[in-house]
């Protein structure tokens, strides 16, 4: 189907194009909220600033695509495919990204508020700020995600479920140089997560629950543990590390 086709058949009222293939296409500012792209090809596609409100786009590929400011809030991108996708500025608030591949994305200021990341791939993606905004993953679920060699810098985690994730080597310490902000996992829940070798150096972890977590070689210089649950069950009771 050729892109003026399906734009045509969407303003008719259309909604459900499966497994629709439209590489390289050019969607910039367009709106296609509550479209069903089940099964998608999208791969090195442009759809910067375009509104994927509630959009169903599970087992979408967006491979290598540029979503810069693109609005995904409550969009369905299970099981999807976004390796070194571009999504700085995006909004991803309440989006399901349950199984989503998302190794070496871009996720730059992405706002990813209450966002569904089970099990999700999120390999050496890049989570720090951009000149804007601060990455918000705040009470985002995280269960069993992969965020080996991640860069989360100064981002937002604040009461964020990461039990079982994978942080190993995961750099979660502030760039000064970018932002002013320490990263923040305030009450988040780090039950069981993987942190050895991770770089949380003055990161705020003020009642986090680090409780079975695995701190081999964690850097935890200058980090606020005010009140957190340590891997053996006790509560940090020093303000500093």
């Amino acid at each position: 189907m050729e892109l003026e086709e399906l734009l045509s058949k969407y303003r008719l009222g259309q909604r459900k194009f499966h497994n629709i293939v439209l590489k390289e296409a050019d969607l910039i500012d367009i709106n296609l909220s509550g479209v069903d792209f089940q099964g998608a090809d999208l791969r090195q596609s442009r759809l910067g600033k375009s509104n994927f409100c509630q959009a169903n786009l599970t087992k979408v590929n967006l491979s290598e695509s540029i979503l810069w400011g693109t609005d995904l809030k409550d969009a369905d991108l299970s099981q999807g495919m976004l390796r070194d996708a571009d999504l700085s500025g995006a909004k991803l608030i309440d989006a399901n990204l349950t199984d989503a591949y998302l190794s070496k994305a871009c996720l730059c200021g992405v706002n990813l508020t209450g966002a569904i990341l089970v099990r999700a791939i999120l390999y050496e993606v890049d989570l720090s700020p951009t000149s804007e905004r601060r990455t918000n993953l705040g009470q985002a679920n995280l269960t069993d995600a992969d965020l080996c060699y991640a860069n989360l810098s100064s981002a937002i985690l604040y009461q964020a479920n990461l039990s079982g994730a994978r942080l190993c080597r995961a750099k979660l310490s502030q760039e000064t140089y970018r932002s002013p902000f320490a990263t923040d996992l305030t009450e988040a829940n780090l039950q069981g997560a993987d942190l050895s070798y991770a770089d949380l150096s003055h990161a705020i972890l003020v009642k986090a629950n680090l409780k079975n977590a695995d701190l081999t070689g964690t850097i935890l210089t200058d980090s606020d543990l005010r009140e957190a649950i340590m891997p053996d069950g006790t509560v940090y009771s020093q303000c500093r590390m």
